[in-house]
């Protein structure tokens, strides 16, 4: 019969949380990340993992209170911080957008239109602004709600081995901000990014043909690159392959020094999922071990 062996794989992150851990929780520990957007950072917030490990619910969570994700606290806490603010003169303008990127083409989660083609393009005073996608002034929690909710049924999903309905794009949430204070004068400009990447997989694991072979391809490439980038940005290199991926030169002005960067990574708890548990977690060191800098604020 032979006997069972085991072997250690030694990873070490800064905070890791378990199947048992609450939404609210795991929220506390980027709460301070986000307020930074109000402060006039950039920041960015990514989900990564193998299909089926819970991105998506980390980052949308569920329609209750209790089981509300990263994306809806992260809009909660902002309203209710820039409401406090008015207290010492601050005023907030806030802009919402919902992004999908599928097979490297942009869509649009607010819209229905899947044929409208979108571009990207960095203005010179460090906005990112997409062609022909909706932007959306709000004003309350409710209002960011039911846009969410509007991109949650849009989402491009398809099924493959690793999950009967997996996402298969990359979605990007972000939260436009410029804040003005009456009192001192003092204007910035800012965005909070909270990512959805695509789930993770090996071709071989997928059991992807056709088109899924495709988007599968699409998804490591782009993921690939993401990595490529940090990596990049570590290592202080003079050029940055921002251009290679949709993904990571949608996100230009907010990967770079003058951002702050987080990101979490999703495993699965099974022993079938082992192999692609492990490239998950050597994905994660290798963005865990890259300084990309000091973020500064963006003045306006």
């Amino acid at each position: 019969m032979g006997s069972a062996s085991s072997k250690l794989y030694p990873f070490s992150f800064d905070r890791i949380f378990n199947g048992e851990s609450r939404q609210e929780e795991i929220f506390t520990e980027i709460a301070q990340l986000v307020q930074s957007a109000l402060d006039g950072y950039n920041v960015c917030i990514f989900a990564y993992g193998q299909t089926g490990s819970g991105k998506t619910y980390t980052m949308e969570g569920g329609e209750d209170e209790e089981t509300m994700g990263m994306i809806p606290r992260a809009v909660k806490q902002i309203f209710i911080a820039s409401e406090n603010f008015k207290k010492k003169g601050w005023s907030y303008d806030i802009d919402c957008q919902f992004l999908e990127i599928y097979n490297e083409t942009i869509r649009d989660l607010l819209e229905d239109d899947e044929t409208q083609k979108h571009e990207i393009k960095h203005l010179s005073h460090g906005r990112t602004i997409v062609t022909d996608a909706k932007i959306v002034k709000v004003t309350t929690f409710n209002e960011v709600h039911k846009l969410l909710q509007i991109a949650s049924k849009n989402r491009s999903t398809g099924a493959t081995l690793c999950n009967e309905r997996s996402s298969r794009s990359h979605s990007i949430f972000t939260l436009h901000l410029i804040g003005h204070n009456e009192l001192t004068d003092e204007k910035y400009e800012s965005s909070l990014n909270l990512i959805d990447l695509a789930g993770s997989e090996r071709l071989a694991v997928s059991g992807a043909t056709g088109d899924r072979l495709k988007e599968t391809r699409a998804i490591n490439k782009s993921l690939s690159c993401l990595s490529d980038v940090i990596a990049a940005l570590g290592n202080n290199e003079p050029h940055i392959p921002y251009r290679n991926s949709k993904l990571t030169y949608l996100l230009q002005n907010s990967l770079g020094g003058n951002s702050k960067t987080l990101m979490f990574v999703n495993i699965s708890p099974l022993f079938a999922n082992l192999q692609e548990t492990l490239c998950s977690l050597r994905f994660a060191t290798k963005v865990n071990s890259c300084q990309i800098g000091t973020a500064k604020k963006i003045l306006k």
